[in-house]
């Protein structure tokens, strides 16, 4: 590509850029915090909204910054490769003074300031939290909240799913009293339990007349057929007159029987077990079993739907009924199952009538109409304070595709640099460290790339302190090298020890 035809072009992205701008949106309007972070994130949406691979290596071919690597300040970026563009064409350039820009300094300075307000931190430059989930031992164990504390332990994860609030009372003593003797400050993120698609029971029946029997799992193979149904017994309502022939999967969530339409999948047990719905009738739904990676279902597993359209509330009775509790003792709430921008304001709408605004709200990427609805969540989240994004790989994985995971996280990591929002990277990092004790080779690389989130979420398992510890370093010897998605090339070893012994 010739200069001028790549002036032409860059061209047509800067004016692109000018004209589609929230400033001149109704539609969108944010706090006045994240101002500059909504353009930002507008403008980046716009840009990616275009095919620019062959910019982006001509640009390259020139020895110019590429498109790419300045999601958090897109409108500098692109008029910055115009204005070398044209003086290498011997051509100067002023740019408009009047237009609100972020360059690469102030994008890093909006990204601190936004992680200081929702881990409520005061640090200058970026570095990664380590969240670690507190296990049982944690309500009798204070040593054990200790040693995660000395490893690199910077945020308390208690998941509210599990327990009742004298449990979590007690693991809130321990955490802050642990925090309090080592003189290093911990913070609180809790987790509402959302909406869980669930096996509530597993039945099956001998004969028409006889009562169902219960299972905590039936063996299943490929070209199985089950029922997945609201109840524990047949209605008159049943698909066919050998209904009684097939094994039930009762749900924890029977609206999901309403959603689910013939030809979607339905997954078990983090996608272990595929299958497809072929029948639908009121109260069940007749489905088939495509991949069987395990062979058994079992109860309490989770089920994903990846095809359906749910009207499950993102924030249940309990959510609500917890959320007093939350603000007065967490830092930060993670929010489950946000899907759209009303899922935001529904749980805002909440905190604003208990009177609160200081809890962080990180909300969690844990399906697939979240990751497509993922720039209106931002902007609706922006209209309030102290937010940040989980990507929640586990269910994300099984609704996205486990070959698209990689390629999601990457978008959601893009999207949310642009909006100078932080990122909570999470599920299954160093798991088998943490429950075996040993690292597999593919969980060092991943715990090395989460480096470019804001913070590290690690599970429970026996060797967890460990595994802070080895996490720590990684990411440690990793903030030398990249910040975000740019390499920052610090000097290498391995480049001066070679050099050395070839000149």
């Amino acid at each position: 590509m010739n200069l001028k035809k790549l002036e032409k072009k860059l061209e047509k992205i800067y004016t692109s850029l000018l004209s589609n701008s929230p400033e001149n949106n109704p539609n969108i309007s944010v706090d006045q915090r994240y101002t500059k972070s909504a353009i930002n994130l507008y403008r980046y949406m716009v840009l990616r909204s275009m095919d620019i691979r062959k910019i982006q290596g001509s640009l390259s071919e020139l020895g110019i910054s590429s498109l790419g690597s300045g999601a958090g300040y897109t409108l500098s970026n692109v008029s910055n490769a115009l204005m070398l563009v044209k003086l290498l064409q011997g051509n100067s350039w002023v740019k408009d003074q009047n237009i609100t820009t972020i360059g690469y300094f102030g994008s890093q300075e909006l990204l601190q300031e936004h992680v200081n307000a929702l881990f409520k931190i005061n640090k200058k430059v970026h570095s990664t939290n380590i969240m670690v989930t507190m296990p049982d031992e944690a309500v009798d164990n204070t040593d054990l909240i200790k040693d995660l504390i000395q490893s690199g332990m910077t945020i308390a994860r208690i998941n509210l799913s599990h327990g009742d609030e004298s449990v979590w009372q007690k693991m809130l003593i321990n955490i802050h009293s642990a925090s309090d003797t080592l003189n290093q400050p911990v913070k609180i993120y809790m987790d509402l339990p959302g909406p869980k698609i669930r096996i509530a029971g597993i039945t099956t029946h001998t004969t028409k007349d006889q009562k169902p029997e219960t299972h905590n799992s039936i063996q299943i193979f490929d070209g199985d057929y089950l029922y997945l149904s609201k109840e524990d017994h047949l209605r008159s309502t049943s698909l066919d007159n050998n209904a009684h022939d097939l094994p039930q999967i009762i749900v924890t969530l029977p609206q999901i029987i309403d959603d689910l339409e013939v030809g979607q999948r339905v997954f078990f047990d983090d996608g272990a077990i595929e299958a497809v719905a072929t029948v639908k009738a009121t109260d069940h739904i007749k489905i088939l079993i495509k991949k069987a990676h395990k062979s058994a279902i079992k109860l309490h597993k989770g089920i994903n739907l990846p095809d359906t359209s749910l009207t499950l509330p993102s924030l249940t009775p309990e959510d609500i009924n917890l959320l007093p509790f939350v603000v007065q003792h967490a830092d930060m709430l993670g929010y489950s199952f946000v899907r759209k921008a009303a899922d935001v304001a529904l749980l805002y709408n909440q905190l604003d009538r208990l009177g609160d605004t200081g809890c962080g709200v990180i909300f969690k990427i844990e399906n697939k109409e979240a990751f497509e609805n993922l720039p209106l969540i931002l902007f609706e989240a922006m209209k309030n304070r102290n937010i940040g994004v989980m990507i929640a790989r586990g269910d994300l994985a099984v609704e996205v595709g486990f070959d698209r995971i990689s390629e999601v996280q990457d978008q959601i990591l893009l999207l949310c640099e642009a909006a100078h929002i932080p990122v909570v990277w999470a599920t299954q990092v160093l798991d088998n460290l943490a429950k075996k004790g040993i690292a597999t080779r593919a969980e060092i690389s991943d715990a090395t790339i989460s480096g470019q989130a804001e913070c590290v979420m690690l599970n429970k398992g026996p060797h967890i302190a460990e595994t802070v510890k080895v996490l720590a370093n990684i990411l440690d010897r990793m903030s030398s090298h990249k910040l975000k998605k740019k390499p920052i090339l610090r000097a290498l070893d391995v480049a001066k020890n070679s050099l050395a012994k070839i000149t």
